[in-house]
């Protein structure tokens, strides 16, 4: 009895695992280089998934005078959607609820003739409803 309870429980730890890594399996950061606009695309799976993220000018305090206008930020929805939009800005968070499934376009304007990098950091949340979750019945007794 004890050897199928252990089994059981196992088995549950594996599925809880699994999910555990697949919310933490779409993280991405980059480095783009913007000199006048530049997307970076991401393919959304689910509808309602948490999409959350930050991006911040390279040395922006080294080089910018007050004088400079900052760089815009827009998300699109696979429908043409604006989803988020930050206006002149060194860097920023973000966070929102995917309205559908598709490719999210994230891009930044750089209204300034030099060159900027930003660091761009991007997560996906995927969690799961319970109806997603193993229950009894499924797994091998």
């Amino acid at each position: 009895m004890e050897q199928t309870q252990w089994k059981r429980s196992s088995k549950m730890w594996m599925v809880l695992a699994c999910l555990m890594m697949s919310f933490f399996s779409g993280i991405e950061s980059l480095s783009v280089t913007v000199n006048d606009v530049e997307c970076v695309y991401e393919y959304v799976l689910y509808e309602g998934d948490t999409i959350s993220g930050n991006f911040v000018v390279v040395d922006h305090d080294i080089f910018w005078g007050s004088d400079h206008p900052g760089i815009d930020f827009t998300v699109t929805s696979p429908a043409g959607n604006t989803v988020q939009n930050i206006k002149g800005t060194s860097g920023d968070k973000f966070q929102f609820k995917a309205p559908t499934h598709g490719m999210y376009k994230f891009c930044f304007h750089n209204p300034h003739s030099t060159p900027e990098t930003v660091s761009f950091y991007i997560h996906v949340g995927h969690i799961p409803s319970e109806h997603d979750l193993a229950k009894d019945e499924h797994l091998e007794h």
